[in-house]
């Protein structure tokens, strides 16, 4: 069982502040108090050299705790293939010293790679080291009809997967109950990308949690509990991915990261505290008897 000591990390990832760079991503996040980065790995070089990446750790003193591979559709053409995508992303992630990669499901036009990628998935984590957390998306929708574009599923929760990382906003667009998805996930939910969003068609908010009506709060405090996971509680890492470009004002991007965090450390705390409230009075009633 996790001991009362343990916190849960609260990252940021480099996607919440574009179109700013990996610098002042990591500068932000020291001086509004995250614990580390997520990076996702774009077209700028600066995302792809550990190098770099490694001496913003040491000069911010902000770990990467996980890599975003660069399998979103505006990345197709960085880093090659499907699979090389993720072996580069895998070394990457050895190369700044840490285990986890986020990956999307593969889209239904990338055959083969869809047809293998569970058993793909599971050789590289043999083969790298590395834990794969794959990400829930949303089925695509536009005139009233809806349209498969990952495979095997959109939802990773009933799939071979086992790391999974879990996106609030994604499940918003896709109408998903957040909170009943986690606790199915158990010990498979991984990483989380901490946002919000509304259930509007195809729109991806990546709002900041608490403005949209997906039940972050809950989720948040369920996976802090010691109790989750059938006792083994959640081990990963709760990493910031809202959307700040239509931050207008000065200092407001920075305003919207800093609540972003408060709401994160809020709710984590009030989950692992209700836990222990629990086990205190559990205790007293058993001395009583």
């Amino acid at each position: 069982m996790p001991t009362a000591e343990h916190r849960i990390p609260v990252a940021l990832s480099t996607s919440s502040i574009y179109p700013l760079g990996v610098a002042e991503g990591f500068s932000i996040a020291e001086d509004l108090g995250y614990d580390a980065m997520e990076v996702m790995v774009t077209h700028r070089a600066e995302t792809q050299q550990s190098a770099v990446l490694n001496e913003l750790s040491w000069r911010f003193g902000l770990p990467v705790t996980a890599i975003h591979a660069p399998t979103l559709l505006l990345t197709q053409q960085v880093w090659g293939s499907a699979w090389e995508k993720l072996r580069r992303s895998a070394k990457l992630a050895a190369a700044v010293g840490c285990d986890t990669v986020v990956a999307h499901p593969p889209f239904r036009w990338q055959a083969g790679y869809a047809e293998r990628f569970a058993e793909g998935i599971a050789t590289l984590e043999e083969d790298t080291g590395v834990r794969f957390a794959v990400e829930n998306m949303y089925p695509w929708r536009a005139g009233g009809r809806t349209a498969a574009m990952y495979l095997p599923h959109w939802d990773p929760v009933d799939q071979n997967y086992p790391h999974v990382t879990w996106d609030f906003s994604h499940a918003a667009t896709a109408e998903a109950d957040s909170l009943e998805s986690c606790r199915r996930l158990g010990g498979r939910l991984k990483h989380v990308h901490l946002t919000d969003g509304w259930s509007n068609g195809f729109k991806d908010d990546h709002l900041i949690p608490g403005h949209g009506e997906q039940p972050v709060a809950e989720t948040l405090e369920l996976i802090a509990s010691p109790d989750f996971a059938d006792g083994e509680g959640f081990r990963g890492v709760v990493a910031v991915e809202v959307a700040t470009r239509g931050a207008k004002q000065v200092g407001e991007k920075e305003r919207w990261l800093a609540e972003s965090l408060e709401f994160a450390r809020h709710h984590l705390a009030r989950g692992a505290s209700r836990a222990e409230v629990s086990g205190s009075a559990h205790d007293t009633d058993e001395e009583t008897h």
